[in-house]
């Protein structure tokens, strides 16, 4: 994994030539919480200058690029992340973006980037190439974890159906995470924050939440799973159950 973000890094900055960005690792890479088959290598690159539509076309297409070339590399395919100016990114204005995500790449006029991975760039953020930029960005207010918990929420209550696949259980581990925040003000690895709310007997479905901690240690091995794979199909009540929890929690600040 560290010779494959290298290898990303390198080749983001040659596309930049002489005027290297800021190019940040954040996440679970970070939070040493990675997990190859589950988590995302997460990457926020910085541009003084805007990216030119040359840039952005050379950028959109790059780790699919990189995969065709070591197609036994299974990391390439994990990168997810944006790139824009520093300007834009301060400021939340339009301006060309190269987006990678778990639905595919693109090139946008925005960017989004939450309250908590703000935070993890902030405390935890790993510095890859080019300028340290950080000490520009102002850091998230509780009020600004609790919006984006409360909308995180609401998602999780809109998913009324969890498919059959591994990352149905992540739902679970989603809510300890949403939970652990709004408790301590702090950001927590997912694995951290599932084993906390196992000690804390806060779920309410135990063996679920202890399924989907273990499957952190395993998810490449287990992926193929039918027992698994079946019981992940059946989640969506277990993780609504657990949702009435976070909701409980929200309310309590509310007020």
């Amino acid at each position: 994994m560290k010779l494959s973000i290298e290898k990303m890094t390198n080749r983001i900055c040659a596309v930049f030539g002489d005027c290297t960005p800021s190019i940040y690792l954040y996440g679970s890479v970070a939070l040493e919480d990675f997990r190859l088959g589950w988590s995302d290598i997460d990457i926020l690159v910085l541009t003084q200058t805007p990216i030119s539509e040359k840039q952005a076309e050379e950028l959109v297409n790059l780790r699919q690029k990189m995969l065709e070339e070591e197609p036994d590399n299974l990391y390439y395919q994990s990168f997810e992340g944006g790139m824009l100016t520093l300007s834009s990114f301060m400021n939340s204005q339009h301006d060309r973006v190269v987006y990678w995500g778990t639905s595919g790449q693109r090139i946008a006029n925005s960017y989004h980037f939450d309250s908590f991975s703000m935070t993890e760039l902030l405390e935890n953020g790993i510095l890859l190439a080019g300028k340290d930029i950080r000490e520009c960005l102002t850091p998230p207010t509780f009020e600004d974890l609790y919006r984006d918990v409360k909308q995180h929420y609401e998602t999780i209550r809109n998913a009324h159906q969890t498919g059959r696949s591994l990352y149905s259980f992540g739902w679970l581990l989603d809510i300890a995470r949403c939970i652990y925040t709004l408790r301590t003000g702090k950001i927590a690895a997912k694995t951290f924050a599932g084993e906390w709310a196992l000690k804390e007997n806060l779920c309410p479905v135990p063996k679920s939440l202890q399924m989907a901690v273990n499957l952190r240690y395993a998810a490449t091995s287990l992926k193929d799973d039918v027992e698994l794979l079946d019981y992940a199909e059946t989640l969506g009540g277990d993780v609504q159950i657990f949702a009435d929890v976070l909701e409980y929690e929200l309310a309590s600040l509310e007020k």
